[in-house]
């Protein structure tokens, strides 16, 4: 009986032991299958191509150095968005910190206008000069003062001539002997009538009236004096004459100006003459009368260009009511020109403007908290105000960065150039990966700044990071802001980086025991 209970007990313990076993197995193959799925899904992972480690636009199929012997960084499939290199992200802190503020680029109707500033003056077709044709004196002044108003055929100025009395007396002789030989022959009567009519031609010649003219035709007295007369209405704007004075011909005596209109010349700058045409209607306002706006119309646009202040002269006639607008007051001018179809447009604060290229940072992903921004390089059109029309590089909807977008920038190339220095070595079977130093630590005396150039003058201490002895050199600042209220003479900490070979930049600066400012704190 006990023998037949032991073997009972053996089968069982077999059987017990064959279906752990067989449970083991099973169990253990179930969990090593994911784990090999994962092993093998990582293996899988397809090799896109290597970016730049500074995040600038340039990739490579094969692995390379960049010229300053940092490491490509290899992209795999899926990672081509985040990580090509192809925007800016800034983290969100960073982003309320800044003020990052956008805007929806959309179609509008620019207003085509143009602004000048330009000056009143004289319609030339209406300045008139009074310059006797004959050599004289002047007796008396019936005007006698510069701006006084005068009327057409006003007297002026009374003068006297020797060569004018002469030619009087000639005239009053042959139209009498003209008169006495009507009953001579033909030939007497033409040698008459010639002489009488080169004395009358004399006169015409030196502006001499008609009235003085039938006069002496009738046998009048000759006149000692001549009256200068106003040639139009207007104000006198120029008067040499003086009572006694010798003058010569052609010398100018008077000079009167119609002032019931005038002109508004602008300078037009060069890249906004394209817009301006003859008979566009133009707004006047004048610092004198802040209340009133003067209208009138291009007349002309001036064939040629002033090298100085590259503009163009652009005339506008004006109605001069009630003589308000004086000669060589200042005027700034508003050209309207017709409105055209809507066009796309940003505010003209989204554009980042090197002197190069335009940039607009467009955000990506819709919403601005999440700090991911495309930079897009652009190609503009008319401005209008606070707007800039887009012909390339940004679509309607797309939202761009219209506050901060400098700083946003700013960060960004700081950011290249810390994360790039941080290093992507290869480490060696069996070596300890240690981080690279992508930053220096120093401490010194602030010596100097120089904020055209952006720069400081630093005497520091050594440097052990870099094997430096202590010695002044000169800094890059990565922000202005980092000085805060430092001045030259202040004992500073600081941490600085190599930006490209030769230029070092600092990014962070401490006036020993308070932080005054950080690159990485937000501007």
């Amino acid at each position: 009986m006990k023998k037949e209970t032991a073997i009972v007990v053996l089968l069982l313990v077999a059987a017990a032991l064959g279906a752990g076993y067989w449970l083991g197995s099973r169990g253990g193959h179930e969990t090593a299958a994911p784990q090999a799925a994962a092993k093998g899904a990582q293996q899988e992972r397809k090799l896109l191509f290597y970016r730049n480690p500074m995040g600038l636009p340039d990739t490579s199929p094969v692995p390379k150095k960049d010229p300053m012997g940092m490491d490509y960084i290899p992209v795999y499939e899926g990672e081509e968005t985040a990580d090509a290199g192809s925007g800016i992200v800034v983290s969100t802190e960073k982003v309320q910190k800044l003020g990052v503020r956008t805007e929806i680029a959309a179609l509008r109707e620019l207003s085509r206008g143009v602004r000048a500033s330009g000056r009143i003056e004289v319609d030339e077709r209406r300045l008139h000069t009074v310059s006797p044709k004959f050599e004289g004196w002047i007796e008396k002044l019936h005007v006698n003062a510069t701006g006084q108003a005068v009327g057409r055929g006003q007297p002026l100025a009374e003068v006297y001539s020797p060569e004018l009395v002469s030619a009087q007396k000639e005239y009053a002789i042959a139209a009498q002997g003209r008169e006495s030989l009507r009953d001579a022959g033909p030939e007497a009567q033409a040698g008459m009538k010639q002489l009488a009519d080169s004395g009358l031609s004399r006169l015409r010649n030196w502006d001499i009236s008609d009235e003085q003219i039938a006069r002496l035709r009738e046998g009048g007295e000759v006149r000692r004096t001549l009256t200068l007369r106003a040639p139009a209405s207007g104000i006198v704007m120029e008067k040499k004459a003086v009572a006694g004075m010798r003058f010569m011909p052609g010398e100018m005596l008077y000079q009167v100006a119609d002032l019931s209109s005038v002109w508004a010349v602008a300078d037009v700058f060069e890249q906004d003459i394209g817009r301006v045409r003859v008979g566009q209607q133009a707004k006047v306002r004048i610092g004198a009368y802040p209340d009133k706006i003067f209208e009138g119309t291009v007349t002309y646009v001036y064939p040629t260009l002033k090298a100085e202040t590259r503009s163009v002269p652009v005339r506008v006639e004006l109605a001069n009511l009630g003589g308000l607008l004086k000669p060589a007051m200042f005027a700034s001018l508003e050209l309207s020109a017709a409105s055209g179809a809507k066009v796309l447009a940003v505010p003209s604060s989204a554009v980042i403007d090197s002197g190069v290229r335009r940039v607009v940072l467009v955000q990506s992903g819709g919403n601005a908290k999440a700090g991911r921004f495309e930079p897009r390089e652009v190609k503009l059109g008319a401005r209008s105000g606070d707007y800039v029309e887009v012909l390339e590089g940004v679509k309607e909807g797309e939202p761009v960065v219209v506050a901060a977008n400098f700083l946003i920038d700013a960060e960004s190339n700081l950011k290249a150039a810390l994360g790039g220095l941080g290093g992507f070595g290869k480490v060696s079977p069996g070596e300890t990966a240690k981080p690279a130093s992508a930053s220096h630590k120093a401490e010194g005396t602030l010596k100097s700044i120089d904020a055209a150039a952006g720069t400081v003058s630093v005497s520091h201490d050594p440097v052990a990071s870099l094997g430096w002895p202590a010695m002044t050199m000169d800094f890059v600042l990565a922000n202005p802001s980092l000085l805060g209220k430092l001045q030259p003479g202040s004992p500073i900490a600081f941490e600085f980086v190599e930006r490209k070979p030769g230029e070092w930049v600092i990014f962070k600066l401490e006036a020993k025991g308070a932080v005054r400012s950080s690159a990485h704190s937000g501007h």
